[in-house]
């Protein structure tokens, strides 16, 4: 018998995990510092050079915002400059399509084009803005009122309340007053008028805004 038969054959003594995996732990970190370069490129060289770019090509279309006879010139661009519709769609994710989502849905709206109006407003990414974040809420409660969808028109408006500055969430309340009234829920409208006679007494809404909650409260049961 040779020797190698009277050894005793001893079990293979397995590594720690990370000796056993090393090659994949490796190529895991590797992967991971790839995309974390990736992530970076994208934020900071990629979106960065769009949003330049959006922001540049964009002012042709503001110039036309206002004025009701060249908003079709503002949808659509001019003169080989695009419009609001094309920046919103080629320069997503970049603050100059979310503004121009925002605008789209004003014009729309103005227009009468309620449909296209809710589908540019609800495309509009809060920005943390104390103006532009409740104005796109409050447009898309007149939206829906138009719509007669006053119990998405009733959310918006609550929102854009909440979030409003002390010159315009009056107005919105007011506008959830009227709102709640339309669905025959006069409690909530007495609710809503109440908070713009007890907190913004000043304000242009307060001035008659007792003959709102008299007419509510009547219909209270």
């Amino acid at each position: 018998m040779s020797t190698t038969d009277n050894q005793t054959i001893q079990p293979t003594k397995k590594g720690s995990f990370l000796q056993e995996n090393n090659k994949s732990l490796l190529f895991i970190a590797g992967a991971v510092v790839l995309l974390i370069g990736v992530y970076f490129w994208y934020q900071n060289v990629y979106l960065k050079g769009r949003a330049e770019e959006a922001a540049s090509k964009m002012f042709k279309a503001e110039q036309y915002i206002g004025i009701d006879s060249l908003s079709n010139k503002a949808i659509k661009g001019e003169g080989g400059y695009p419009g609001l519709e094309q920046i919103a769609k080629e320069y997503d994710n970049t603050k100059s399509a979310n503004l121009a989502n925002l605008y789209l849905g004003g014009i729309y709206l103005r227009k009468g084009d309620y449909k296209q109006a809710v589908e540019s407003l609800s495309k509009y990414s809060a920005t943390g803005s104390p103006v532009a974040d409740p104005l796109a809420l409050g447009l898309l409660g007149d939206a829906y009122s138009e719509l007669k969808d006053y119990k998405q028109a009733s959310t918006y408006y609550k929102k854009a309340s909440d979030k409003a500055s002390k010159f315009t969430s009056p107005m919105f309340l007011k506008k959830l007053g009227l709102v709640a009234e339309n669905q025959k829920d006069f409690k909530g409208a007495v609710e809503a008028y109440t908070k713009i006679k007890t907190q913004y007494p000043e304000s242009a809404e307060a001035q008659m805004i007792d003959a709102y909650i008299a007419r509510a409260e009547e219909q209270v049961k």
